[in-house]
């Protein structure tokens, strides 16, 4: 578990690495903390940005910062280079053979941050407006790519290196009763192919504002409910909504989360982007929050009971995730509406039914 000191710093450094205003500047900074945290919460070149707005007296010593230069380079601006390449050369592929290729998650929300390069790239989501067999058959029969179809909502290959997420849902409609009505949502929003850009010379869709909105919010959610979410996560969020909030239709939008039970998990999330990482209330819709949950969500993030780490072997794996999923008891209250029995006998039947999920 962090120390507050580390926390502050974390919170401080991310505020400054997006160019807000922090008002009492860390110092006495445990550097090689901050650095694991920074790379536990996915912001380490976000941070990296907010220690180059330190006095030299504050800033680490010189092999740690040589050390940050470094990974920021390699792991974030090079990867990134190869990460649109590799995009474009997926979308060449789709357009040439009548397909259209929506990004989602990674690259669409990168777009947004003001140094798309200092968001990490992991794997590339798309969605293939219904057409996911066909495109799969034909990559297959081009490039005799493997199609992993293990996964509940989506299917899996490798293209230059990078995993591709290729989706047919945009949820698991197998992990919660109200995954199947929100999926129609999503489904239906999906149709529409008004937003494209260029990348590379190649054309590539994004979701309309309303989709990008509630996919975000709810991918979030389902992530924070199961396991935990990042401080990346949160500022997919909150530079999302900084871009394209006015061309969000807020009031459908908060009708959706209050008819599936999304709104407090949603209005914290805000609260954390405008309270603790200094983004402008004018961005945010208004909300209403117990400060109380704020802080307890929020300290959730940055420390979380359960790491990423799953023990090796079935049995073990099995009953880590049970204790995981018990004392988790209080995220799905706030996130789902429905009793602990019905969530633990349809995430029970998910696992069944998709065996490499467990």
């Amino acid at each position: 578990m962090p120390k507050k000191e580390e926390f502050i710093a974390l919170l401080s450094l991310v505020r400054l690495g997006v160019g807000h205003q922090v008002f009492d500047k860390p110092n006495q900074i445990d550097w090689s903390a901050v650095h694991s945290l920074a790379v536990k919460q996915d912001v380490l070149a976000v941070v990296f940005d907010g220690i180059k707005c330190l006095p030299e007296e504050q800033s680490p010593y010189k092999e740690m910062f040589l050390r940050w230069i470094g990974e920021v380079v390699q792991g974030y601006e090079q990867r990134y280079g190869l990460y649109q390449k590799s995009i474009a050369e997926l979308a060449d592929f789709y357009n040439s053979h009548g397909y259209k290729m929506m990004v989602l998650k990674g690259y669409a929300c990168g777009i947004n941050w003001p140094q798309p390069e200092h968001r990490p790239c992991g794997d590339i989501d798309i969605w293939l407006f219904g057409q996911h067999e066909q495109a799969d058959d034909a990559l297959k029969k081009a490039k005799g790519i493997k199609i992993d179809k293990s996964q509940h909502h989506h299917t899996i290959f490798i293209w230059n290196s990078f995993t591709v997420e290729n989706h047919y849902d945009f949820v698991n409609v197998f992990a919660h009763k109200s995954s199947r009505e929100i999926e129609r949502v999503f489904k239906k929003l999906g149709e529409d192919d008004s937003f494209q850009i260029k990348l590379l010379d190649q054309t590539v869709y994004l979701p309309s504002p309303n989709l990008h909105a509630l996919f975000l919010m709810r991918h979030m959610l389902s992530h924070f409910a199961a396991e935990n979410i990042t401080l990346r996560h949160v500022l997919d969020w909150a530079f999302f909504v900084e871009k394209h909030g006015k061309d969000v239709d807020w009031d459908w939008f908060n009708g959706v989360l209050d008819e599936f039970h999304m709104r407090d998990f949603c209005n914290c999330i805000s609260a954390i982007c405008e309270d603790d990482l200094g983004f402008s209330t004018h961005s945010f819709y208004s909300v209403q929050f117990l400060p109380e949950l704020k802080e307890k969500i929020l300290s959730e993030i940055i420390s979380p009971k359960y790491g990423t780490d799953v023990p090796h072997g079935l049995v073990r794996r099995v009953k880590h995730k049970y204790h995981r999923w018990q004392d988790n008891s209080w995220k799905r209250e706030l996130c789902y509406d429905e009793s602990g029995f019905s969530s633990f006998c349809t995430g029970l039947w998910a696992h069944l039914i998709k065996p490499k999920t467990i």
